[in-house]
């Protein structure tokens, strides 16, 4: 099912832009041939994979991903809130917020089982910061060179415009929520 939502927002994404596959590809630095095949519905991209395609189509992993548009007051139940997992680290994005239309805000619970590490998430654009929380368990989260350990009930602030990965060093599942927050990114374009 979330194949499925990826492939058919992907190519939206990508076609409400006027850009061929080779353009995103150029943009993205993702292969031709792997975005084909997930427009196709015959591969699921990595984290890092999504993170590329979505700041070269200059939208949120959320919003590749779906989920309920908000417009007025919105309820999203636990069904209705898309998660997806990363086919290599097991690492599990649920998107708790409903997609702001015009709005650059994602509320994002995380888990990631232990020992494993996310590939690097690419730079964000400029202005957008991350606001992460350690729910449960042991965290590393890597911004740029900079590594900062974590651990229950912990809470980091970061400026998301470098590279930045997330590692489980404890012996038990890592949870953690993010608010990412793109308003700063959106001003800055105006």
């Amino acid at each position: 099912m979330v194949a499925a939502a990826v492939s058919h927002s992907l190519k939206t994404h990508r076609q409400n832009r006027s850009l061929t596959i080779q353009k995103l590809a150029d943009a993205s630095g993702v292969s031709r041939a792997m975005i084909s095949k997930i427009e196709r519905g015959d591969a699921m991209p990595t984290t890092s994979v999504l993170g590329k395609l979505a700041e070269a189509l200059d939208t949120s992993i959320s919003q590749l991903v779906g989920g309920p548009v908000a417009s007025s007051a919105v309820t999203v139940r636990s069904g209705d809130q898309p998660e997806y997992t990363d086919p290599n680290s097991g690492f599990v994005r649920r998107s708790l917020s409903p997609l702001y239309q015009g709005r650059g805000v994602d509320f994002v619970q995380n888990s990631l089982p232990p020992g494993q590490e996310t590939e690097p998430f690419p730079s964000h654009r400029m202005g957008v910061e991350e606001h992460l929380f350690v729910q449960s368990g042991q965290l590393e989260v890597t911004v740029g060179s900079e590594i900062h350990k974590l651990s229950t009930g912990d809470f980091l602030f970061y400026p998301a415009n470098q590279e930045h990965s997330f590692h489980n060093t404890g012996d038990d599942e890592a949870v953690f929520f993010i608010v990412i927050d793109g308003t700063g990114a959106q001003t800055a374009k105006k």
